[in-house]
Protein backbone atom coordinates (compact mmCIF):
# COMPACT_ATOMS: atom_id res chain seq x y z
CA UNK A 1 0.00 0.00 0.00
CA UNK A 2 3.21 2.28 0.11
CA UNK A 3 4.49 4.04 2.36
CA UNK A 4 4.73 7.85 4.11
CA UNK A 5 7.21 10.51 2.33
CA UNK A 6 8.45 13.46 4.36
CA UNK A 7 7.95 16.79 3.28
CA UNK A 8 10.84 18.89 1.54
CA UNK A 9 13.08 21.74 3.46
CA UNK A 10 10.86 24.92 3.51
CA UNK A 11 7.70 23.59 2.85
CA UNK A 12 4.88 23.32 5.49
CA UNK A 13 4.52 19.37 5.43
CA UNK A 14 0.81 17.56 4.21
CA UNK A 15 1.08 14.17 5.45
CA UNK A 16 0.10 11.68 2.52
CA UNK A 17 0.86 8.03 1.78
CA UNK A 18 0.96 6.54 -1.62
CA UNK A 19 -2.49 4.34 -1.77
CA UNK A 20 -1.93 2.35 -4.77
CA UNK A 21 -0.98 2.37 -8.10
CA UNK A 22 -4.19 2.65 -10.12
CA UNK A 23 -5.93 3.24 -13.33
CA UNK A 24 -9.63 4.39 -11.37
CA UNK A 25 -9.76 8.00 -13.37
CA UNK A 26 -9.38 8.29 -17.19
CA UNK A 27 -8.77 11.97 -18.26
CA UNK A 28 -11.05 13.37 -20.24
CA UNK A 29 -9.50 13.50 -23.84
CA UNK A 30 -10.01 15.69 -26.36
CA UNK A 31 -8.43 17.54 -29.36
CA UNK A 32 -8.84 21.23 -29.27
CA UNK A 33 -7.25 23.10 -32.28
CA UNK A 34 -6.64 26.63 -33.75
CA UNK A 35 -5.71 27.31 -37.29
CA UNK A 36 -3.33 29.85 -37.32
CA UNK A 37 -2.83 31.08 -40.73
CA UNK A 38 0.09 33.07 -42.25
CA UNK A 39 -0.54 32.92 -45.69
CA UNK A 40 -1.44 36.59 -47.05
CA UNK A 41 -0.94 37.70 -43.12
CA UNK A 42 -4.31 36.57 -41.68
CA UNK A 43 -3.31 35.81 -38.27
CA UNK A 44 -0.09 36.00 -37.72
CA UNK A 45 2.36 37.89 -38.08
CA UNK A 46 0.17 41.08 -38.56
CA UNK A 47 0.31 43.07 -41.73
CA UNK A 48 3.67 44.90 -42.06
CA UNK A 49 4.79 43.57 -38.65
CA UNK A 50 8.27 42.80 -39.57
CA UNK A 51 10.53 43.16 -36.64
CA UNK A 52 11.35 39.63 -35.07
CA UNK A 53 10.85 40.92 -31.16
CA UNK A 54 7.66 42.45 -32.29
CA UNK A 55 6.97 38.89 -33.77
CA UNK A 56 7.75 37.19 -31.04
CA UNK A 57 5.48 39.44 -28.51
CA UNK A 58 2.59 39.04 -30.74
CA UNK A 59 3.02 35.28 -31.30
CA UNK A 60 3.18 34.58 -26.97
CA UNK A 61 0.29 37.27 -27.04
CA UNK A 62 -1.96 34.87 -29.38
CA UNK A 63 -0.68 31.62 -27.63
CA UNK A 64 -2.04 33.05 -24.24
CA UNK A 65 -5.07 34.15 -25.65
CA UNK A 66 -5.65 30.17 -26.82
CA UNK A 67 -4.54 28.71 -23.88
CA UNK A 68 -7.08 30.74 -21.50
CA UNK A 69 -9.62 29.37 -23.89
CA UNK A 70 -8.44 25.90 -22.98
CA UNK A 71 -6.80 25.31 -26.96
CA UNK A 72 -4.34 22.61 -26.23
CA UNK A 73 -3.13 22.33 -29.98
CA UNK A 74 -1.71 24.81 -32.56
CA UNK A 75 -2.23 24.73 -36.00
CA UNK A 76 0.44 26.70 -37.83
CA UNK A 77 0.81 28.06 -41.28
CA UNK A 78 4.47 27.09 -41.82
CA UNK A 79 5.21 27.37 -45.74
CA UNK A 80 2.08 28.78 -47.57
CA UNK A 81 3.55 29.21 -50.88
CA UNK A 82 6.82 27.46 -50.89
CA UNK A 83 8.66 29.76 -48.56
CA UNK A 84 9.90 29.35 -45.74
CA UNK A 85 8.87 30.51 -41.95
CA UNK A 86 12.00 28.84 -40.83
CA UNK A 87 15.86 28.74 -42.29
CA UNK A 88 15.34 25.83 -44.90
CA UNK A 89 18.14 24.71 -47.39
CA UNK A 90 15.21 24.32 -50.48
CA UNK A 91 13.33 27.38 -49.94
CA UNK A 92 13.23 31.15 -49.46
CA UNK A 93 11.75 32.77 -46.44
CA UNK A 94 8.32 33.99 -46.65
CA UNK A 95 7.66 37.07 -47.68
CA UNK A 96 4.77 37.56 -45.24
CA UNK A 97 7.28 36.77 -42.51
CA UNK A 98 9.84 39.74 -43.76
CA UNK A 99 8.06 41.61 -46.43
CA UNK A 100 10.44 40.31 -49.63
CA UNK A 101 10.71 36.65 -50.05
CA UNK A 102 14.34 35.60 -49.56
CA UNK A 103 14.73 38.18 -46.94
CA UNK A 104 15.91 36.94 -43.54
CA UNK A 105 14.11 38.24 -40.40
CA UNK A 106 15.70 40.64 -38.33
CA UNK A 107 17.17 40.67 -35.83
CA UNK A 108 17.65 37.23 -36.78
CA UNK A 109 15.52 34.55 -35.39
CA UNK A 110 14.23 30.82 -36.66
CA UNK A 111 10.15 31.66 -35.91
CA UNK A 112 9.65 27.97 -36.02
CA UNK A 113 11.58 27.26 -33.22
CA UNK A 114 10.75 29.70 -30.97
CA UNK A 115 7.23 28.85 -31.93
CA UNK A 116 7.28 25.34 -31.28
CA UNK A 117 9.24 25.82 -27.88
CA UNK A 118 6.79 28.68 -26.63
CA UNK A 119 3.83 26.36 -27.65
CA UNK A 120 5.06 23.22 -25.88
CA UNK A 121 6.06 25.49 -22.97
CA UNK A 122 2.53 25.91 -22.51
CA UNK A 123 1.41 22.34 -22.45
CA UNK A 124 -0.06 22.48 -26.42
CA UNK A 125 1.10 20.61 -29.48
CA UNK A 126 2.63 22.28 -32.54
CA UNK A 127 1.27 21.12 -35.70
CA UNK A 128 3.54 22.18 -38.83
CA UNK A 129 0.67 23.11 -41.43
CA UNK A 130 2.07 23.20 -44.83
CA UNK A 131 0.14 23.92 -48.34
CA UNK A 132 1.71 20.91 -50.58
CA UNK A 133 1.14 22.79 -53.97
CA UNK A 134 0.73 26.32 -54.05
CA UNK A 135 3.95 27.94 -55.40
CA UNK A 136 3.23 31.53 -56.35
CA UNK A 137 0.35 33.47 -54.22
CA UNK A 138 -0.11 35.98 -56.75
CA UNK A 139 1.56 36.18 -60.25
CA UNK A 140 0.84 39.84 -60.60
CA UNK A 141 1.71 41.49 -56.70
CA UNK A 142 3.06 38.35 -54.88
CA UNK A 143 7.49 38.78 -54.31
CA UNK A 144 9.39 35.82 -55.76
CA UNK A 145 12.81 35.66 -54.71
CA UNK A 146 15.10 34.61 -57.39
CA UNK A 147 16.03 31.32 -55.10
CA UNK A 148 12.37 30.49 -55.47
CA UNK A 149 12.05 26.99 -56.78
CA UNK A 150 9.78 28.49 -59.80
CA UNK A 151 12.81 30.20 -60.80
CA UNK A 152 14.89 26.80 -60.74
CA UNK A 153 12.51 24.39 -61.79
CA UNK A 154 10.41 26.73 -64.43
CA UNK A 155 8.93 23.53 -65.94
CA UNK A 156 7.34 21.91 -62.92
CA UNK A 157 4.44 24.70 -62.99
CA UNK A 158 1.43 25.74 -64.18
CA UNK A 159 -0.43 28.81 -64.19
CA UNK A 160 -3.81 28.83 -63.32
CA UNK A 161 -5.65 31.87 -62.49
CA UNK A 162 -3.65 34.53 -60.98
CA UNK A 163 -1.32 32.09 -59.10
CA UNK A 164 1.24 29.19 -59.72
CA UNK A 165 0.88 25.42 -58.93
CA UNK A 166 3.38 22.82 -58.41
CA UNK A 167 2.18 20.02 -61.05
CA UNK A 168 0.57 17.03 -59.50
CA UNK A 169 1.38 14.77 -61.85
CA UNK A 170 5.03 15.63 -61.87
CA UNK A 171 7.07 13.06 -60.47
CA UNK A 172 10.00 15.33 -59.73
CA UNK A 173 7.67 18.04 -57.86
CA UNK A 174 6.40 15.38 -55.84
CA UNK A 175 9.71 14.11 -54.68
CA UNK A 176 10.74 17.88 -54.23
CA UNK A 177 7.28 18.75 -51.93
CA UNK A 178 8.44 15.55 -49.69
CA UNK A 179 12.12 16.42 -49.36
CA UNK A 180 11.05 19.62 -47.81
CA UNK A 181 8.81 18.21 -45.39
CA UNK A 182 11.24 15.58 -44.41
CA UNK A 183 13.61 17.83 -43.86
CA UNK A 184 10.90 19.48 -41.17
CA UNK A 185 10.24 16.34 -39.73
CA UNK A 186 13.64 15.63 -39.24
CA UNK A 187 15.15 18.93 -37.97
CA UNK A 188 12.32 20.26 -35.63
CA UNK A 189 10.11 18.58 -32.75
CA UNK A 190 6.46 19.01 -34.88
CA UNK A 191 3.66 16.80 -33.31
CA UNK A 192 2.26 16.46 -36.84
CA UNK A 193 2.66 17.42 -40.32
CA UNK A 194 -0.74 18.80 -41.48
CA UNK A 195 -2.12 19.74 -44.79
CA UNK A 196 -4.97 21.45 -45.92
CA UNK A 197 -7.61 21.24 -48.67
CA UNK A 198 -5.63 22.70 -51.67
CA UNK A 199 -4.36 19.50 -53.85
CA UNK A 200 -5.67 20.23 -57.61
CA UNK A 201 -7.18 23.85 -57.25
CA UNK A 202 -10.86 24.93 -56.65
CA UNK A 203 -11.70 24.77 -60.41
CA UNK A 204 -12.10 28.26 -61.71
CA UNK A 205 -15.27 29.34 -64.14
CA UNK A 206 -14.65 28.38 -68.01
CA UNK A 207 -10.94 27.52 -67.22
CA UNK A 208 -9.54 23.75 -67.23
CA UNK A 209 -6.52 22.81 -65.07
CA UNK A 210 -3.95 22.93 -67.97
CA UNK A 211 -2.01 19.45 -67.23
CA UNK A 212 -3.16 18.05 -70.39
CA UNK A 213 0.84 17.76 -71.53
CA UNK A 214 1.24 15.05 -68.50
CA UNK A 215 -1.72 13.20 -69.22
CA UNK A 216 -1.12 12.80 -72.44
CA UNK A 217 2.40 11.41 -70.90
CA UNK A 218 1.23 9.45 -68.23
CA UNK A 219 -1.87 8.94 -68.49
CA UNK A 220 -1.76 5.19 -69.28
CA UNK A 221 -5.69 4.61 -70.55
CA UNK A 222 -6.82 6.08 -67.13
CA UNK A 223 -9.96 9.15 -67.59
CA UNK A 224 -8.19 12.26 -66.53
CA UNK A 225 -9.90 12.57 -63.06
CA UNK A 226 -8.96 8.94 -62.25
CA UNK A 227 -5.26 10.02 -63.14
CA UNK A 228 -5.33 13.03 -61.52
CA UNK A 229 -6.81 11.30 -58.38
CA UNK A 230 -3.80 8.83 -58.88
CA UNK A 231 -1.11 11.81 -58.21
CA UNK A 232 -2.90 12.91 -55.30
CA UNK A 233 -2.54 9.11 -53.75
CA UNK A 234 0.72 9.20 -55.14
CA UNK A 235 2.12 11.97 -52.87
CA UNK A 236 0.57 11.16 -49.60
CA UNK A 237 1.19 7.62 -49.79
CA UNK A 238 4.93 8.74 -50.24
CA UNK A 239 4.48 11.41 -47.48
CA UNK A 240 3.14 9.01 -44.98
CA UNK A 241 6.03 6.57 -45.69
CA UNK A 242 8.41 9.58 -45.11
CA UNK A 243 7.07 11.20 -42.06
CA UNK A 244 7.07 7.84 -39.99
CA UNK A 245 10.60 6.66 -41.14
CA UNK A 246 11.75 9.72 -40.01
CA UNK A 247 9.80 10.35 -36.86
CA UNK A 248 7.35 7.26 -35.67
CA UNK A 249 5.42 9.00 -33.78
CA UNK A 250 4.80 12.47 -35.80
CA UNK A 251 1.19 12.73 -37.34
CA UNK A 252 -0.16 13.09 -40.87
CA UNK A 253 -3.32 14.84 -41.06
CA UNK A 254 -5.80 16.50 -43.74
CA UNK A 255 -7.94 18.89 -43.50
CA UNK A 256 -9.95 18.29 -46.56
CA UNK A 257 -13.02 20.62 -47.82
CA UNK A 258 -15.98 19.43 -45.64
CA UNK A 259 -17.54 17.40 -48.63
CA UNK A 260 -16.08 14.00 -49.61
CA UNK A 261 -19.37 13.37 -52.44
CA UNK A 262 -22.66 14.09 -52.84
CA UNK A 263 -25.10 11.03 -52.17
CA UNK A 264 -26.12 11.48 -55.91
CA UNK A 265 -22.65 10.93 -57.66
CA UNK A 266 -21.70 7.55 -54.77
CA UNK A 267 -23.96 5.53 -52.83
CA UNK A 268 -21.61 6.17 -50.00
CA UNK A 269 -21.38 9.95 -49.47
CA UNK A 270 -23.49 12.80 -47.78
CA UNK A 271 -27.04 13.78 -48.21
CA UNK A 272 -25.65 17.15 -49.66
CA UNK A 273 -25.94 18.79 -52.43
CA UNK A 274 -22.21 20.58 -52.40
CA UNK A 275 -21.39 22.42 -55.45
CA UNK A 276 -17.60 20.98 -54.89
CA UNK A 277 -16.36 17.93 -53.43
CA UNK A 278 -12.82 16.66 -52.49
CA UNK A 279 -13.18 13.64 -54.72
CA UNK A 280 -14.36 15.43 -58.09
CA UNK A 281 -13.44 18.16 -58.11
CA UNK A 282 -9.93 18.89 -55.84
CA UNK A 283 -9.11 14.85 -56.81
CA UNK A 284 -8.54 14.01 -53.25
CA UNK A 285 -9.86 10.93 -52.19
CA UNK A 286 -9.94 11.06 -48.52
CA UNK A 287 -11.75 7.79 -47.61
CA UNK A 288 -9.19 5.76 -49.59
CA UNK A 289 -6.16 7.60 -47.25
CA UNK A 290 -8.35 6.67 -44.22
CA UNK A 291 -8.82 2.85 -45.13
CA UNK A 292 -5.13 2.72 -45.91
CA UNK A 293 -4.56 4.07 -42.80
CA UNK A 294 -1.83 6.72 -45.00
CA UNK A 295 -2.80 9.35 -42.39
CA UNK A 296 -3.37 9.72 -38.61
CA UNK A 297 -6.90 11.92 -38.66
CA UNK A 298 -8.68 13.94 -40.67
CA UNK A 299 -10.07 17.22 -40.27
CA UNK A 300 -13.20 18.22 -42.51
CA UNK A 301 -13.69 21.84 -42.83
CA UNK A 302 -17.89 22.03 -41.63
CA UNK A 303 -17.75 25.82 -41.88
CA UNK A 304 -21.59 25.59 -42.79
CA UNK A 305 -24.71 26.14 -39.77
CA UNK A 306 -27.31 23.43 -38.49
CA UNK A 307 -29.94 23.27 -41.32
CA UNK A 308 -27.66 24.77 -44.38
CA UNK A 309 -29.74 24.19 -47.90
CA UNK A 310 -26.89 22.57 -49.42
CA UNK A 311 -24.46 21.23 -46.66
CA UNK A 312 -26.06 20.84 -43.37
CA UNK A 313 -23.90 20.71 -40.16
CA UNK A 314 -25.72 18.13 -38.60
CA UNK A 315 -25.84 15.59 -41.57
CA UNK A 316 -21.82 16.10 -42.25
CA UNK A 317 -20.79 15.63 -38.67
CA UNK A 318 -22.97 12.32 -38.77
CA UNK A 319 -21.71 11.47 -42.08
CA UNK A 320 -18.04 12.11 -41.50
CA UNK A 321 -18.20 10.31 -37.84
CA UNK A 322 -19.44 7.07 -39.76
CA UNK A 323 -16.14 7.40 -42.21
CA UNK A 324 -13.18 7.37 -40.01
CA UNK A 325 -11.98 3.81 -40.51
CA UNK A 326 -10.51 4.13 -37.50
CA UNK A 327 -8.20 7.21 -37.73
CA UNK A 328 -9.02 10.06 -35.84
CA UNK A 329 -11.24 12.75 -36.79
CA UNK A 330 -11.17 16.49 -35.48
CA UNK A 331 -14.44 18.85 -36.92
CA UNK A 332 -13.27 22.49 -38.69
CA UNK A 333 -15.49 25.02 -37.07
CA UNK A 334 -15.93 28.17 -38.75
CA UNK A 335 -15.34 30.75 -35.78
CA UNK A 336 -14.58 33.34 -38.37
CA UNK A 337 -18.40 33.18 -39.21
CA UNK A 338 -19.75 34.48 -36.68
CA UNK A 339 -22.31 37.60 -37.45
CA UNK A 340 -22.09 36.96 -41.15
CA UNK A 341 -25.39 36.00 -41.49
CA UNK A 342 -28.62 35.37 -39.73
CA UNK A 343 -28.09 32.21 -38.55
CA UNK A 344 -24.53 32.94 -36.81
CA UNK A 345 -25.69 35.76 -35.41
CA UNK A 346 -27.10 32.94 -32.80
CA UNK A 347 -24.96 33.09 -29.97
CA UNK A 348 -25.34 29.30 -29.81
CA UNK A 349 -24.63 27.98 -33.45
CA UNK A 350 -21.37 26.92 -32.15
CA UNK A 351 -22.07 26.16 -28.53
CA UNK A 352 -24.71 23.70 -30.29
CA UNK A 353 -21.95 22.62 -32.79
CA UNK A 354 -19.54 21.54 -29.93
CA UNK A 355 -22.48 19.46 -28.16
CA UNK A 356 -23.11 17.48 -31.76
CA UNK A 357 -19.45 16.59 -32.45
CA UNK A 358 -18.75 15.58 -28.67
CA UNK A 359 -22.04 13.46 -28.85
CA UNK A 360 -21.07 11.65 -32.35
CA UNK A 361 -18.81 8.41 -32.37
CA UNK A 362 -15.59 8.63 -33.78
CA UNK A 363 -15.04 12.15 -33.44
CA UNK A 364 -12.34 13.39 -31.16
CA UNK A 365 -12.25 16.63 -30.68
CA UNK A 366 -12.62 20.08 -32.99
CA UNK A 367 -10.13 22.84 -34.58
CA UNK A 368 -11.26 26.08 -35.25
CA UNK A 369 -10.80 28.73 -38.16
CA UNK A 370 -9.06 31.15 -37.26
CA UNK A 371 -6.90 32.42 -34.69
CA UNK A 372 -7.60 36.15 -35.01
CA UNK A 373 -11.67 35.20 -35.37
CA UNK A 374 -11.50 35.24 -30.84
CA UNK A 375 -9.73 38.61 -30.41
CA UNK A 376 -12.79 40.38 -30.11
CA UNK A 377 -14.44 37.37 -27.98
CA UNK A 378 -17.50 36.90 -30.84
CA UNK A 379 -21.06 36.38 -29.98
CA UNK A 380 -19.00 35.61 -26.24
CA UNK A 381 -17.89 32.52 -27.24
CA UNK A 382 -14.22 32.91 -25.98
CA UNK A 383 -16.52 33.18 -22.44
CA UNK A 384 -18.08 29.97 -23.65
CA UNK A 385 -14.99 27.85 -24.36
CA UNK A 386 -13.43 29.26 -21.16
CA UNK A 387 -16.51 29.02 -18.47
CA UNK A 388 -18.05 25.86 -20.22
CA UNK A 389 -16.90 23.72 -22.74
CA UNK A 390 -13.25 23.87 -22.16
CA UNK A 391 -12.83 24.84 -18.79
CA UNK A 392 -11.21 21.66 -17.59
CA UNK A 393 -8.00 20.98 -19.12
CA UNK A 394 -8.19 17.63 -21.64
CA UNK A 395 -5.31 15.68 -23.02
CA UNK A 396 -5.28 14.71 -26.61
CA UNK A 397 -6.28 11.53 -27.25
CA UNK A 398 -3.76 8.90 -28.67
CA UNK A 399 -3.43 6.73 -31.70
CA UNK A 400 -3.45 3.11 -30.55
CA UNK A 401 -1.77 2.21 -34.29
CA UNK A 402 1.05 4.74 -33.59
CA UNK A 403 1.63 3.35 -29.45
CA UNK A 404 -0.32 1.90 -26.85
CA UNK A 405 2.93 1.78 -24.19
CA UNK A 406 2.30 3.46 -21.33
CA UNK A 407 5.22 5.47 -19.66
CA UNK A 408 6.85 4.76 -16.75
CA UNK A 409 5.40 6.28 -13.05
CA UNK A 410 7.49 9.40 -11.46
CA UNK A 411 8.72 9.26 -7.45
CA UNK A 412 6.78 11.70 -6.01
CA UNK A 413 9.10 12.71 -2.51
CA UNK A 414 6.98 15.07 -0.99
CA UNK A 415 3.37 16.85 -1.33
CA UNK A 416 3.54 20.07 0.58
CA UNK A 417 0.87 23.35 1.12
CA UNK A 418 2.10 26.79 1.24
CA UNK A 419 -0.22 27.67 3.60
CA UNK A 420 0.77 31.80 2.71
CA UNK A 421 -0.57 31.57 -0.83
CA UNK A 422 -2.84 28.64 -0.47
CA UNK A 423 -0.79 26.37 -2.92
CA UNK A 424 0.12 22.64 -3.02
CA UNK A 425 3.27 21.86 -4.22
CA UNK A 426 3.86 18.49 -5.57
CA UNK A 427 7.92 17.49 -5.99
CA UNK A 428 9.11 14.29 -7.36
CA UNK A 429 11.93 12.53 -9.78
CA UNK A 430 12.19 10.07 -12.67
CA UNK A 431 14.21 7.19 -11.93
CA UNK A 432 14.03 6.40 -15.30
CA UNK A 433 15.26 8.39 -19.11
CA UNK A 434 12.41 11.15 -19.31
CA UNK A 435 12.87 11.68 -22.98
CA UNK A 436 9.71 9.95 -23.73
CA UNK A 437 7.54 11.91 -21.27
CA UNK A 438 5.94 14.86 -22.61
CA UNK A 439 3.54 15.62 -19.41
CA UNK A 440 2.11 14.65 -16.21
CA UNK A 441 -1.51 15.28 -14.78
CA UNK A 442 -2.43 15.88 -11.71
CA UNK A 443 -6.22 14.65 -10.44
CA UNK A 444 -7.62 15.92 -7.33
CA UNK A 445 -10.55 13.86 -5.68
CA UNK A 446 -12.07 15.60 -3.00
CA UNK A 447 -14.72 14.46 -0.09
CA UNK A 448 -14.39 10.41 -2.11
CA UNK A 449 -15.94 12.18 -5.09
CA UNK A 450 -14.32 10.44 -8.49
CA UNK A 451 -12.96 13.35 -10.91
CA UNK A 452 -12.40 11.96 -14.14
CA UNK A 453 -11.05 15.22 -15.65
CA UNK A 454 -7.60 16.66 -15.26
CA UNK A 455 -7.53 19.33 -12.15
CA UNK A 456 -3.59 20.23 -14.12
CA UNK A 457 -1.62 19.46 -16.54
CA UNK A 458 2.05 20.20 -16.93
CA UNK A 459 3.93 19.88 -19.95
CA UNK A 460 6.88 18.53 -18.47
CA UNK A 461 10.26 20.11 -20.80
CA UNK A 462 12.76 20.50 -17.78
CA UNK A 463 16.55 19.32 -18.71
CA UNK A 464 16.15 17.43 -15.63
CA UNK A 465 14.88 14.62 -13.96
CA UNK A 466 13.39 16.54 -10.98
CA UNK A 467 10.40 18.40 -11.31
CA UNK A 468 7.68 20.72 -9.01
CA UNK A 469 4.16 20.52 -9.88
CA UNK A 470 2.03 23.52 -8.07
CA UNK A 471 -1.66 24.40 -7.96
CA UNK A 472 -4.21 26.24 -5.26
CA UNK A 473 -5.79 24.77 -2.48
CA UNK A 474 -9.12 24.71 -1.96
CA UNK A 475 -9.84 25.14 1.56
CA UNK A 476 -13.55 23.64 2.02
CA UNK A 477 -12.44 20.53 1.09
CA UNK A 478 -11.75 18.38 4.08
CA UNK A 479 -10.64 15.33 2.85
CA UNK A 480 -8.42 14.88 -0.27
CA UNK A 481 -6.79 12.73 -2.64
CA UNK A 482 -4.47 13.22 -5.60
CA UNK A 483 -3.87 11.09 -8.84
CA UNK A 484 -0.56 11.50 -10.63
CA UNK A 485 -0.04 10.26 -14.33
CA UNK A 486 2.37 10.65 -16.60
CA UNK A 487 2.00 11.07 -20.30
CA UNK A 488 4.36 9.73 -23.19
CA UNK A 489 5.41 11.94 -26.46
CA UNK A 490 2.62 9.24 -28.18
CA UNK A 491 0.01 10.92 -25.75
CA UNK A 492 -0.40 7.34 -24.36
CA UNK A 493 -1.36 7.96 -20.50
CA UNK A 494 0.69 5.89 -17.72
CA UNK A 495 -1.50 4.13 -14.88
CA UNK A 496 -2.98 6.55 -12.17
CA UNK A 497 -0.47 6.81 -8.62
CA UNK A 498 -3.19 8.12 -6.24
CA UNK A 499 -2.27 9.62 -2.64
CA UNK A 500 -4.16 10.27 0.33
CA UNK A 501 -3.77 12.84 2.91
CA UNK A 502 -5.49 15.24 5.56
CA UNK A 503 -4.34 18.50 7.07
Amino acid sequence: MGHCLSAARGLLPVAFCAVSICSLAQSKKEFRGVWVATVDNIDWPSRGNYNSDSQKIEFIKLLDLHKKNGINALIVQIRPAADAFYPSPYEPWSQWLTGKQGKPPVPYYDPLQFMITETHKRGMEFHAWINPYRAVFNINRSSVSPTHVTRIHPNWFLTYGDKKYFDPGNKDAQQYVVNVVTDIVKRYDVDAIHFDDYFYPYRLPGKEFPDNAKYLQYGKGMSKDKWRRSNTDSIIVKLSKAIKKEKPHCRFGISPFGVWRNSDKDIDGSNTKAGVTNYDDLYADILLWLKKGWIDYVAPQLYWEFGHKLAPYEVLVDWWGKHTYGRHCYIGLGVYRANSNSAWNDKTQLPRQIQLLRNTPNIQGAIFYSSNSFKKNPNGWNDSLRNNYYEQPALIPYMNWLDTIKPALPQITTIALQRKDSTYLIQGEFLKPVQDIKKLVVYVYADGKKNTVPEKIYHFNEPGKKFTLSFPFNAKYSVKSFGITAVSNTNVESVQQLFNWKD
